[in-house]
């Protein structure tokens, strides 16, 4: 970087956060990220303490000409938080959450985690559909779309989506609502990050919990055909938000010691309807082989919400590898599950619909809702020796079910995320906040202007 002394300087006297160089205690700390496979070194992290600061920022990349990486909960897998040589702009500290509950809504600004808002909101029985993992940033995960363990019953993160402030690439600072910017809003739920840094996010809340009936149900991987034949013949109510995941199991207390390290199949999920109804409706996916632990029950939502917090630590090695599907084959995800190139690397089938579905297809920039299934391929390493064979391994997988499948924005993927149309429309509302493409540091959408 050549930016000059006297310039950072500048920059440093205007803000209330911190500005950190390669130089200052602590700069390692600052630009490690959840994703170990990421190992950046930007030239400045700005921790902003505010919108103001957030404002000088984006103005002082965009005056220096320098690239810009935007950073909320910093679990982008594709490593998007962060860049080399480039500016990021840190949200970490900027983590204030405001529930309203007359009116069902919460306001969050653009660092905070799901564990932030969940614990606000849950104190007035009042959730939105969140991470899976409570560590994950609320900005990424909802402009990405938001496939939570409420989105059969309350649709994606970005369909609750009713607000949101923008700081844009020229250096407004708007509101963005139906009645002001409503173009920016459609773009914000499930365009990725292109569009701005968004400091707060409005969303409308929905009556869940604060106990829920859920939970996990292990069963023995040599049942996997047979677990998933069950699981795609099933109804589910609304209420119930299921995925299953073929794994290796873990060496926990709730797991019988003969199957530590061995393949096991889990279906996990969450029933958020009446708490007396719980049992009966998550029965038919407790029953579908032969039963290693069954470990559904009562139980707080925010305990679901970070039951799988330990198993997704920080400086792991992660590839994910997405596709929507419609029919769920047995067969290639049983071959994959064969080929785990380690134990830590999982198949995540997600169940959708309900609420998800019923949306309109143009009135978000989620493009796609008519599928009834998620694969998610969770490629994973300690570190760089395993990882050329746990990407290798998550890209057959991905392949194999859907080679020309959709991806998911939020696990990255090197196939389609959006239609066309929707791809198009995408393009305009770039052209008009962002038109020099500064924010391409995400699934990029590209301004008509600029070619690659």
């Amino acid at each position: 970087m050549t930016t000059g002394e006297a310039t950072l300087g500048e920059l440093a006297s205007v803000l209330r956060g911190d500005l950190i160089r390669p130089d200052d205690p602590g700069y390692d700390e600052a630009r490690a990220i959840w994703n170990g496979a990421h190992d950046r070194r930007p030239a400045l992290i700005v921790r902003c303490r505010g919108v103001a600061d957030v404002l000088r920022t984006v103005e002082f990349a965009r005056s220096e000409g320098l690239p810009l990486a935007v950073r909320g909960g910093g679990h982008s897998i594709p490593g998007f938080s962060t860049v080399d040589d480039g500016i990021v702009l840190d949200l970490s500290l900027m983590r204030g959450v405001r529930v309203s509950p007359s009116r069902h809504s919460l306001i969050a600004q653009g660092g905070c985690l799901w564990s932030d808002v969940d614990a606000e909101a849950q104190a007035f029985g009042l959730a939105v559909t969140g991470g899976l993992i409570s560590t994950t940033g609320i900005a990424g995960f909802t402009l990405g779309g938001g496939i939570g363990w409420l989105v059969r019953r309350c649709g994606l993160t970005c369909d609750n989506l009713i607000g949101a402030d923008v700081v844009t690439a020229d250096g407004q600072y708007l509101h963005v609502s139906e009645e002001s910017h409503p173009e920016l809003l459609w773009a914000l739920r499930g365009g990725g990050g292109n569009f701005g840094v968004v400091t707060s996010f409005e969303f409308r809340l929905h009556e869940v919990g604060p106990t829920v009936f859920a939970g996990l149900v292990f069963y023995h991987g040599s049942d996997a055909a047979r677990v998933l034949e069950g699981f795609s013949s099933l109804s589910a109510s609304d209420d119930l938000s299921l995925a299953v995941n073929l794994t290796t199991a873990p060496p926990l207390p709730f797991l019988p010691a003969e199957v530590h390290g061995k393949p096991v199949v889990a279906v996990l999920g969450v029933w958020s309807g009446n708490l007396a109804d719980g049992d009966a409706a998550t029965r038919p996916f407790r029953s579908l082989a032969p039963v290693v632990t069954d470990l559904f029950g009562p139980m707080p939502y925010s305990a679901m919400q970070s039951m799988l917090d330990p198993l997704y630590p920080r400086g792991v090695w992660n590839y994910f590898r997405s596709a929507f599907f419609d029919d769920l084959d047995p067969a290639p995800l049983v071959e994959a599950y064969s080929r785990l190139p380690n134990a830590m690397s999982e198949l995540h089938i997600h169940h959708l619909g309900g609420a998800m579905g019923r949306v309109p297809a143009d009135a978000t920039a989620f493009g796609n809702r008519n599928h009834p299934f998620l694969l998610n391929v969770v490629a994973r390493s300690a570190d760089a020796s395993g990882y050329p064979s746990a990407v290798s391994w998550a890209r057959e997988a991905a392949r194999a079910v859907g080679p020309d499948a959709a991806a998911y924005v939020n696990f990255g993927g090197e196939g389609p995320s959006y239609p066309k149309d929707t791809y198009d429309r995408l393009v305009a509302v770039k052209d008009r906040y962002d038109p020099t493409n500064l924010f391409q540091l995400n699934q990029n959408i590209r301004p008509s202007g600029i070619r690659s």
